[in-house]
């Protein structure tokens, strides 16, 4: 039986926030409006960077002008997406125990492909499976496309033992929508008390618990 580990990447396995931050504030900047706090794009992420942008400007703004700054979002993003980001302390530690315990890992975002390659490529490259970002033929979470795609790519069967790894109760959504059990984890960008809410099946407070809660050790 295989074991296989999806993990989210934004908040979960890399903190991403700074540079989300400052490319939002980026274009912000340049129309003259005030920049956003970290903690308010903390709470703007986890449906993809459109919704980031959309949450971001002011909502009384054409399609025309909010699509130009998308735009300039996107080129600025591309162009700067890994000056602060890093992963969590731990993380590469437990991918690599996990691969030692024979767990495959896959990367399920809902961060554009290209930019979803990039990052687990310099960052993951030899420790990743797949990965999955959004695409034209790959709706953002909470539906499951990806999963399905990875499944097809790792020919994981039902009776597989697969957990989802996330930092949001998009992740919760997704994993109940596949009918996988999913850890949340403590560190990312949402609260944990607000997350408890959601009624995860596991919580991590730290990256090594997760290989505690898939090998079922105490």
């Amino acid at each position: 039986m295989k074991k296989v580990i999806i993990f989210d990447l934004d908040g979960t396995i890399l903190d991403t926030l700074s540079d989300l931050r400052n490319s939002v504030n980026y274009v912000l900047e340049k129309k003259g409006l005030e920049p956003k706090l970290k903690e308010e794009i903390r709470t703007f992420v986890g449906n993809g960077i459109e919704l980031l942008m959309r949450r971001a400007l002011p909502e009384d703004i054409s399609e025309e002008e909010f699509q130009e700054d998308f735009e300039l979002f996107k080129t600025h993003y591309d162009a700067n997406i890994q000056n602060e980001t890093k992963p969590y302390p731990g993380i590469i530690d437990l991918m690599i125990d996990l691969i030692n315990h024979g767990v495959l890992i896959a990367v399920v975002s809902n961060k554009y492909q290209a930019g979803v390659d990039k990052l687990v490529n310099d960052f993951f490259s030899d420790l990743v499976n797949v990965c999955v970002g959004t695409s034209e033929n790959i709706r953002p979470k909470p539906e499951i496309d990806s999963i399905k795609f990875l499944f097809d790519v790792l020919n994981i069967k039902e009776i597989d033992e697969v957990f989802f790894v996330g930092d949001s109760e998009v992740d919760i959504q997704t994993a109940r929508n596949a009918n996988i059990p999913v850890i949340s984890v403590a560190w990312g960008f949402r609260h944990l008390e607000d997350l408890v809410d959601y009624e995860p099946d596991f919580i991590a407070d730290e990256p090594k618990d997760i290989l505690k809660i898939v090998f079922n050790k105490e």
